[in-house]
């Protein structure tokens, strides 16, 4: 004698589609709209990105003056989450990338306070050196060795 049991189904609803309406998909023109407007605003993108930057070098000077402690290095890790966010959208993908792997080294507010300062200057400085050169992506040489480079300082840092 086999002891067999019934399996049931349970279908969930699709609450997110009920909740954007599910009929007619994804507006196109809205899209196109909305890119249009991003369009053009691009030619504000280069003032942008260096307000980011002073707010970013500014936040590091806050470091060096007053030393690494929560005030401070909650302002660095917020300029440079910023810039992760805002890269991309400026047209700096490579930007994105660098400010995520300094976002990386300071997330953890445990131990934010011990980060090696030479590995933060190290991030800033590439950041500062790619828009100063017009380093966009990292599939360029330099921005691949650049974000390469610092990744794996980072990794390196927080598995030891």
């Amino acid at each position: 004698m086999t002891n067999k049991s019934a399996a049931e189904v349970i279908q969930v609803p699709n609450m997110l589609k009920l909740k954007v309406g599910g009929r007619g998909g994804i507006d196109m023109a809205a899209i196109a709209k909305a890119e249009a407007a991003l369009k053009s605003l691009s030619g504000n993108f280069a003032q942008w990105l260096n307000d980011e930057i002073v707010k970013l070098e500014a936040a590091r000077q806050d470091v060096r003056a007053q030393g690494l402690n929560a005030e401070t290095v909650e302002t660095l890790y917020l300029r440079a989450h910023d810039l992760k966010g805002l890269g991309a959208t400026y047209e700096f993908p490579l930007i994105t990338r660098l400010a995520g792997s300094l976002c990386k080294l300071i997330d953890d507010p445990a131990t934010r306070l011990t980060a090696p300062m030479f590995l933060v200057d190290a991030h800033i400085d590439a950041i500062k050196a790619c828009v100063r050169d017009d380093i966009r992506v990292d599939t360029h040489p330099v921005g691949k060795v650049l974000a390469a480079e610092l990744e794996g300082r980072v990794t390196e840092y927080l598995a030891g």
